[in-house]
């Protein structure tokens, strides 16, 4: 999964999340078993999302400072190459600038 998917999916789990906490208070006034039951249950699976989210947040910083640390390792090991391969990049950039 991609780190852009990865992100998507925690902002999108976090919106249910607050929609579902939303949802929650407004009904906290209903009465009746069922519904207790049902709140309770629910609560219990929103802490436990929440706990999910927070590591699957913690993995993507971490999968991407390790990305940021293997460039930074290529780099210092490999300089002039680095500079030749964004010499390119910046050459390609250019070009496609300047057929517009």
């Amino acid at each position: 999964m991609t780190d852009v998917t990865k992100d998507k999916l925690i902002a999108d789990t976090r919106l249910v999340i607050a929609d579902a906490e939303e949802l929650l208070k407004a009904t906290a006034g209903q009465a009746g078993e069922k519904i207790a039951e049902l709140r309770a249950k629910t609560a219990d699976r929103i802490a436990g999302l929440k706990i999910k989210l927070t590591e699957a947040e913690t993995a993507v910083v971490e999968k991407a400072k390790q990305s940021c640390r293997a460039a930074d390792d290529y780099v210092q090991d490999h300089p002039w190459r680095a500079v030749g391969v964004a010499a390119g990049v910046g050459l390609l950039v250019g070009l496609l600038i300047g057929r517009r």
